[in-house]
């Protein structure tokens, strides 16, 4: 009998690969934070001891959830000026917030407040775009979590920067001091085409190249941003990223909310990723962006929440529920994104648009032991008859009582294990009485 380190029993395992399998009664054996193997709980008790044994046998096991775009530090913020437009809301009210009081501090109080949230609704990993990147390491190092964070490039000055050069020399030294860390990655992430010039972009994408690493921006979030672009360029956003070479597999383009056919096409041709925000869409009025159609043309679309300032919060959940309805009301089409598609696009299409599928976004044998256990089995989620739909359209990350990242459990029974909620709580308390003085 083989000693590992970890095993968990459940009631079901989801495990997203392409069958679309459900496992009923199933153990998933843990060593060396990996996957060691999936099997009938009988079969699993014959063959392998552990260090700890989980018993979950009200749950339905599942990857960890991967949130493809956030700015994290931004959940100080939340609530701070709601129903805006878009330009409205950054130009007068999050742009002069962030001047006044984005600082190290700022962003690593901000960062584990909404590292906090993830965990405990199912989150394992999250794409971040946002200012002090170092500050937000730090909390991912101590927390546990897995994250992307942006190297963020502007054409303006900020609180962390003052010029492009800045920018990509503080966002190199942040690469270079974590590129061997096992669960912090760095990604380019230029803001937007509206406050990005094409000769920055030109150089972003070939130290992409060079570094072989994505590049993350925001792209056809708004009506005004097309027109805008037009006026300036002569041409739509797109074509114009087209032109200098930014559409390639490297690219996650965030929102797509502005797209015709002939961008469609581009970007399956071209192979871009997209990261779907569908509640800060609607909370913005942004537009719809057209996952269905995307799909029929084998393109790549994941989930993001945005951030918790323009959403309100950093829920998956929700995110793939909302995923789900919307994509059947603009497709006007009942079947369009069915409840596995939506998880899919939460986890191992996520994975892929990292070039991260090899390591996570499923569970499967030899991949890390990224694992959310969601209780299906109160009133609220009751009776099941679908797991998936139940998960996708009945639960919500209330429900959601353990995870494990690489193996190691963050939330024990609703209990954090790794962060002191207590202490968050207080700071992110202090924050809105400072920020509340600005009288945003």
């Amino acid at each position: 009998m083989e000693n590992v380190d970890l095993i968990i029993n459940a009631r079901w395992l989801v495990p997203v690969t392409e069958d679309q399998t459900v496992l009923e009664n199933h153990a998933i054996i843990i060593k060396d934070a990996r996957i060691l193997a999936l099997l009938p709980q009988q079969q699993a008790k014959q063959l392998y001891s552990a260090n700890a044994t989980h018993d979950l046998s009200e749950h339905c096991l599942i990857p960890g959830l991967i949130n493809n775009h956030a700015h994290t530090p931004m959940s100080l913020f939340r609530g701070l000026a709601d129903d805006l437009p878009l330009m409205t809301w950054l130009n007068d009210h999050i742009w002069p917030a962030e001047k006044a009081f984005v600082s190290d501090p700022f962003v690593e109080a901000g960062s584990a407040l909404a590292i906090t949230e993830m965990i405990r609704g199912g989150t394992t990993y999250f794409n971040d775009m946002y200012f002090f990147p170092e500050a937000t390491a730090r909390v991912v190092d101590i927390s546990g979590i897995r994250a992307s964070l942006g190297i963020v490039v502007i054409e303006f000055p900020t609180n962390w920067a003052s010029s492009v050069e800045e920018y990509l020399h503080k966002g190199h030294q942040l690469h270079d001091h974590y590129r061997h860390h096992p669960r912090i990655n760095t990604i380019y992430s230029p803001h937007a085409p509206y406050t990005v010039a094409d000769k920055t972009l030109e150089q972003i994408i070939t130290n992409a190249e060079e570094m072989d690493m994505p590049i993350s921006m925001h792209i056809h979030e708004t009506a005004d941003e097309i027109s805008q672009s037009v006026a300036e360029f002569g041409v739509r956003p797109l074509e114009r990223l087209k032109q200098i070479g930014l559409l390639s597999p490297r690219l996650l383009a965030v929102h797509m909310t502005q797209l015709n056919d002939q961008e469609i096409t581009w970007c399956a041709e071209a192979g871009v990723h997209i990261a779907h925000c569908p509640e800060s869409n609607l909370k913005l009025a942004s537009g719809f962006c057209p996952v269905a159609e995307l799909q029929k043309n084998n393109v790549n679309v994941t989930i993001g929440t945005d951030g918790a300032a323009s959403n309100n919060d950093l829920d998956m959940f929700a995110e793939m529920r909302q995923t789900a309805l919307l994509a059947k009301a603009v497709a006007k089409d009942a079947a369009a994104v069915p409840a596995h598609n939506a998880l899919e696009m939460a986890t191992i299409n996520a994975a892929r648009s990292l070039g991260l599928d090899q390591e996570i976004g499923s569970l499967e044998v030899g991949k890390q032991a990224d694992i959310v256990a969601v209780k299906l089995s109160d009133i609220e989620t009751q009776p099941v008859f679908d797991v998936v739909s139940q998960l996708v359209y009945a639960a919500s990350r209330d429900k959601v009582t353990d995870v494990w990242v690489a193996g190691k459990q963050l939330l024990n029974s609703r209990q954090l294990t790794t962060l002191n909620e207590s202490k968050i709580i207080q700071d992110a308390q202090q924050w809105a009485i400072k920020i509340g003085s600005l009288g945003q």
